[in-house]
């Protein structure tokens, strides 16, 4: 009843006319990002981040949570009718979605996908509801091992539970830290690593490096891979709609399996990636004819679609909760929050419940508002496709270099955004993962600063974080975590059996 009555309250925070118009804007510009293969949710929430800086922080987490369902609305529109997925993790789509659009079911395939992220996002939705008053319950308890230990555990399950190469995501965590440190060190006041240089005395701006690593690496991408762009054309009736509607419970048991993948690999660092690829695959294992998979059958579009939305929703969980971002995008909102003056965690729940139940509230009438959108208008958003690059792609860098600059009125932001450009793209030509470098860079601060005053507290005594049930049993699981490859690789050789009396051959 409390997690009900704390969402009244969000609806009531919410349902004014400005922040209405901010969402619809927020949705509008998501699905164009979405549509867009040079852009989608990470990069388009990092561009159109300093657009919120004179919102307030509801009206703004509004607006960027639109943009963020948007464009998870607005990738599957690529993936089906132009087999270009707009989003790494609707490449999973394309392996039905786009057959289905071949034979001239253009408009059953979008439906399904759309109706199939709305119901990954309200599963993740109504989780996030009902847990949020649980973790509130203890958050007056956090001191800085606690905090430290979070960070910690973030840091640790990127590390152990993350799909890249280990050794990759390693590299990447610790080089955001190390940019990290530069400018001031708050617990000192000494200088670190700016080398004279007067703009460097505040650190490196995170949203000036996210606009560069997400923004300007996918458009030269996208200019290296000269995306020519040819798909088929669509429109959606209220009786294919209906038809698809009619359908859903035949496919009940995979829209639940791929939510509950979803939610847990959301909560986890695992992603919709993962989830998607999940989804699809053990949709396609329980099937009856499972031959019938990748020829354009429609539970190849509700499986992979429903997993991913019901990850990209959850991740935003342990972000408010924790300050422990389960996506990219999460990362940057994380970053968004420290700019309105936020403190993600256990406390924003007691400090700012407007906030967060305004958010969790905008989370509901957001994806209700944007399923109807996207189904009306997938022609217009369609022809955005035919556009050609070489004119969107200006737009797009102009927009950059105008955010950058806007956040702290520095010409040198630009250059820096300009530098981080070409490291993101260098990373994802040699496969280095950007979320661990973006998470490091926006926490390794307040990472730092936790453990120092832990350290101080404790006379520079390790046991502090193990010094009572609470960081006791986080710090230990932080470090089961960063060792759980190893963990996992041993208890498989235990369960499997061993083949006794076999020589090797010569």
């Amino acid at each position: 009843m409390e997690a009900l009555g704390l969402l009244l309250h969000g609806f009531a925070v919410l349902l004014t006319w400005k922040t209405l118009v901010l969402m619809m804007v927020g949705l509008v510009l998501g699905i164009f990002v979405g549509v867009l293969p040079g852009l989608g949710g990470p990069n388009g929430v990092a561009i159109l981040l300093p657009l919120t800086f004179t919102m307030d922080p509801t009206s703004a987490i509004v607006m960027l949570s639109c943009i963020y369902w948007g464009a998870l609305f607005g990738g599957a529109i690529t993936s089906i009718l132009f087999n270009i997925p707009g989003e790494a993790w609707s490449v999973a789509t394309t392996f039905d979605g786009y057959p289905m659009a071949q034979q001239g079911r253009a408009a059953e395939a979008l439906t399904a996908a759309f109706t199939s992220s709305f119901v990954g996002s309200l599963v993740a939705v109504l989780l996030i509801t009902f847990l949020a008053p649980m973790i509130s319950s203890f958050a007056l308890r956090f001191g800085p091992p606690e905090f430290f230990a979070v960070y910690l555990l973030t840091f640790c399950s990127f590390v152990g539970l993350g799909r890249e190469a280990k050794h990759k995501t390693v590299i990447s965590m610790a080089l955001g830290l190390l940019l990290a440190g530069i400018g001031m060190d708050t617990v000192s006041g000494n200088l670190r690593m700016t080398f004279g240089s007067s703009e460097l005395l505040r650190g490196i701006n995170f949203l000036v490096a996210v606009i560069g690593l997400f923004g300007i690496s996918e458009i030269l991408l996208t200019m290296e891979e000269r995306l020519a762009l040819r798909g088929h054309a669509a429109s959606i009736s209220l009786r294919v709609v209906l038809g698809v509607w009619k359908d859903l419970p035949k496919y009940w048991v995979t829209l639940l399996r791929s939510s509950f993948i979803g939610c847990w690999l959301g909560i986890t660092p695992g992603g919709a990636i993962a989830a998607s690829f999940m989804g699809y695959n053990l949709a396609k294992r329980f099937a009856k004819e499972p031959e019938s998979f990748g020829k354009g059958r429609i539970e190849g579009v509700f499986a992979p679609e429903t997993a991913a939305h019901a990850s990209g929703t959850s991740a935003l969980l342990p972000m408010l909760a924790l300050g422990i971002p389960g996506s990219g995008t999460a990362a940057i909102l994380l970053g968004g929050l420290m700019v309105w003056g936020l403190n993600p965690g256990p406390l924003l729940f007691v400090e700012h419940k407007d906030f967060v139940w305004g958010l969790i509230a905008s989370m509901y009438l957001g994806n209700i508002v944007g399923l109807v959108l996207v189904l009306t208008t997938v022609p217009i958003f369609a022809s955005i496709l035919r556009v050609p690059f070489a004119a969107v792609a200006p737009m797009i860098v102009v927009s950059c270099a105008i955010g950058a600059y806007a956040i702290q009125n520095a010409m040198f932001d630009i250059w820096l955004m300009l530098g981080f450009g070409i490291v993101g793209y260098v990373f994802k030509k040699i496969g280095i993962p950007l979320a661990p470098f973006t998470l490091a860079l926006v926490l390794g601060n307040r990472a730092e600063d936790a453990f120092r005053l832990s350290m101080i507290g404790s006379g520079g005594n390790l046991k502090v974080f193990w010094s009572n049930g609470l960081v006791g049993s986080i710090t230990t699981l932080a470090i089961v975590l960063l060792f759980w490859p190893v963990i996992d690789g041993v208890l498989a050789r235990v369960r499997s059996p061993h083949p006794h009396g076999v020589k090797p051959t010569m």
